[in-house]
């Protein structure tokens, strides 16, 4: 039987928070193809997403039997590529000073403190977004806005793949996610975050050039359809209508766009670019590199809208 098997690999995903996104999902297929998972959290968000695995309240059956675990969980912000580069002010603030070192080289140092100074990584996860100004449209974004939205969703994954190419064992996979906002308009997606979008994806294939050759690693970039994930939620919030009711957000208009424009006329689920990413991981996938794979139910291929 031909399956997904990643028995005695290890993966580190980047950007888990909470059970409703992709990053959570992507870790629990990983661990279902028989991979050791460590994550990476946002600081402040690190510590209510302990309390609410402490408290059973994200517990989640595997496929096969038995319960997702954590092997580590590292506090881990992508904006910083070292410790000196985290502002005093952050440094100090309530929801950092316990933490220490949250750069990516602090998580690189926690990797060989747990794991030892061997390449000891097979699969890295770039699950990771942020724009400071998402909200507003392009040509009401300040530098400042454009420049942290491409620094924090695009070139931390070229920090990533240059700190933890060393980590991870000889033909180990990179992999991170995208949005069709890269190359295509989509209204209220904005504060630099398309442009993000589309760096992330030109660096994916430089990056599968100079990984390929520097260590026999592949870089993939999954293009995902919209998610209700929390992470999503603050696009473009809606104010009340004079009737009272709460107009539908952004994300909410664009699943429900895509869902009626697709060749398969429903949702993505975090399920099915979870499954993608562990056929990418694996040695299924070894063929597949500098590539940027659509997992929308074909709405990418759509040039006219039928609803």
């Amino acid at each position: 039987m031909l399956s997904i098997d990643l028995t005695g690999k290890r993966a580190l995903v980047a950007g888990v928070a909470d059970d409703g996104g992709f990053g959570f999902a992507i870790a629990k297929a990983l661990a279902e193809a028989g991979a050791t998972v460590c994550v990476g959290t946002w600081p402040p968000a690190l510590g209510i997403f302990q309390t609410l695995l402490r408290r059973g309240k994200l517990d989640t059956a595997l496929a096969g039997g038995g319960a997702l675990e954590f092997e580590k969980i590292y506090p881990f912000d992508a904006e910083y590529d070292t410790f000196d580069d985290v502002p005093a002010d952050v440094r100090e603030s309530k929801r950092y000073k316990e933490h220490g070192d949250v750069s990516i080289d602090g998580c690189v140092a926690r990797l060989k403190s747990d794991f030892g100074e061997a390449p000891c990584l097979d699969v890295v996860v770039h699950s990771l977004a942020n724009g400071p100004e998402v909200g507003r449209d392009l040509l009401a974004t300040s530098r400042r806005g454009y420049l942290g939205a491409v620094g924090a969703s695009a070139y931390s994954h070229v920090s990533m793949v240059q700190r933890l190419g060393p980590m991870v064992r000889p033909g180990g996979s990179f992999l991170s996610l995208s949005y069709m906002a890269s190359e295509r308009v989509i209204p209220g997606y904005g504060g630099g975050m398309s442009s993000a979008k589309a760096a992330l994806e030109s660096d994916t294939r430089v990056l599968a050039f100079e990984a390929g050759r520097a260590w026999g690693h592949r870089v993939n970039c999954i293009s995902a359809g919209p998610l209700a994930s929390r992470a999503a939620s603050a696009i473009g919030k809606g104010e009340a209508g004079d009737d009272g009711k709460k107009p539908q957000s952004f994300v909410e208009q664009m699943i429900d766009y895509c869902k009626a424009n697709s060749p398969l006329p429903e949702a993505i689920t975090a399920r099915d670019v979870a499954a993608t990413v562990a056929f990418l991981a694996s040695p299924l996938g070894a063929g597949i590199t500098g590539s940027v794979i659509y997992v929308d139910k074909g709405f990418h291929t759509m040039g006219k809208a039928i609803a």
